[in-house]
């Protein structure tokens, strides 16, 4: 079988060099402003594809397991719950029975399983009418209290007066109302910084200044028509409409796009790998191009070095954002791998933990009683609950 033929590469934008005749400040700068372009749009390519590739592998490896571990500790809560009533257990047994299922498993009701909530309200029961009612009265009473400390606070940082009639009996509420006022208060300053630049009179530049602006306004006006020069160039050698050929009309029309595109962006060095890979300009050509050219060449390269950068980011906290995890953990393919079969791994061992646990403990008694015996009643104050289910 015929091997598949590689993609080919992008021309290699470099300005060589030989023993005898070193690189000008520029040169080094422009090659080493390409070498970290090229080095970043592989970098992001690799990072897109691995990236595919595990949300993919999340979707049909990951979340079946997640299910079925789901579906495994339901089995738990049904099992305990079962043996609550039958088995013959201990008032301690019986409390961190009921303690594992209320701090272990609640979390299911939030994940479909609504058979469960009959179990949950036997061991937990809804609160009566008259609880209800007091528990909401309390909750109001302490939301009015921690009101009118913020509302002490605001008045004391910021200088915030309240109106006697603003509803601000929540924390929320008063936090809409504090933010309505400091936007207000803004605005106010932002019209007053207006209408004073309105009266100021307006100042010529000096001589200096305004040759620096010229100067600034002259140089991105040939950074510019740098890139539009080149864009021209390729535009010429490749318009369709001049192309008898059908197959070669395709090509030069897709060719045309990434031209098109690559100028929009400004991304000069797409513009100079094309005219290479056209035979338009030659290594010698970049070799032999002014200082003063290079220097707008290299303006538009550290501004597409930045882009890249910024890009790379946001590609890794898109993934961080679907993973749940600091982008370190998936930063690189390699790390990405490593991390998803560490998950893997961890979770299958939970589910086959459990498969043994739910299959002892709901058949032999006195498994379920060592089980017990093992858990520990976290105190008050102690944070969440971790478990291994």
């Amino acid at each position: 079988m015929a091997k598949k033929p590689t993609a080919a590469q992008p021309a290699l934008v470099h300005i060589p060099t030989t023993a005898s005749d070193a690189l000008s400040k520029e040169q080094k700068a422009f090659n080493r402003l390409s070498k970290r372009i090229g080095k970043l749009e592989t970098e992001i390519g690799d990072f897109r594809t691995a990236a595919t590739v595990l949300r993919q592998r999340v979707q049909q490896e990951y979340r079946p397991l997640q299910q079925q571990h789901n579906d495994l500790r339901a089995q738990f809560v049904r099992m305990l719950d079962r043996a609550h009533d039958t088995y013959k257990l201990t008032k301690t047994e019986r409390k961190k029975l009921v303690n594992l299922l209320l701090n272990g498993f609640f979390d299911l009701l939030d994940r479909g399983y609504d058979d469960l909530e009959a179990i949950f309200d036997k061991y937990d029961p809804p609160l009566t009418d008259q609880e209800a009612a007091e528990a909401e009265a309390a909750n109001a009473a302490a939301d009015a209290r921690e009101a009118e400390l913020m509302k002490d606070f605001f008045q004391e940082q910021y200088g915030i007066e309240f109106d006697p009639e603003a509803d601000v009996s929540t924390p929320e509420k008063l936090q809409n109302y504090v933010n309505q006022q400091l936007a207000d208060r803004q605005q106010d300053y932002e019209r007053q910084a207006a209408a004073a630049e309105e009266r100021r009179p307006k100042r010529k530049k000096s001589p200096k200044q305004q040759a620096a602006a010229d100067k600034k306004k002259a140089e991105e006006q040939n950074i510019t028509q740098s890139v539009r020069t080149l864009y021209m160039d390729l535009v010429k050698h490749l318009h369709p409409d001049r192309e008898p050929d059908e197959a070669e009309k395709l090509r030069k029309t897709e060719l045309l796009k990434r031209v098109t595109t690559a100028y929009k962006a400004n991304e000069l060095l797409t513009l100079l790998r094309l005219q290479l890979e056209l035979n338009r300009i030659d290594q010698q050509h970049l070799e032999n191009l002014a200082e003063a050219q290079l220097r707008h060449y290299n303006t538009l390269l550290r501004q597409q070095v930045r882009e890249l950068e910024q890009q790379q980011a946001l590609e890794q906290r898109e993934l961080s954002a679907f993973t749940g995890k600091p982008y370190y953990y998936t930063a690189s393919p390699a790390a990405m791998e490593l991390d998803f079969q560490h998950m893997k791994a961890g979770l299958t061992a939970k589910v086959q933990r459990l498969e043994t646990d739910v299959e002892r403990c709901g058949q032999d008694p006195a498994a379920l009683k060592e089980f017990l015996k093992a858990y520990r009643i976290l105190k008050t104050g102690n944070g969440p609950l971790l478990m291994r289910f």
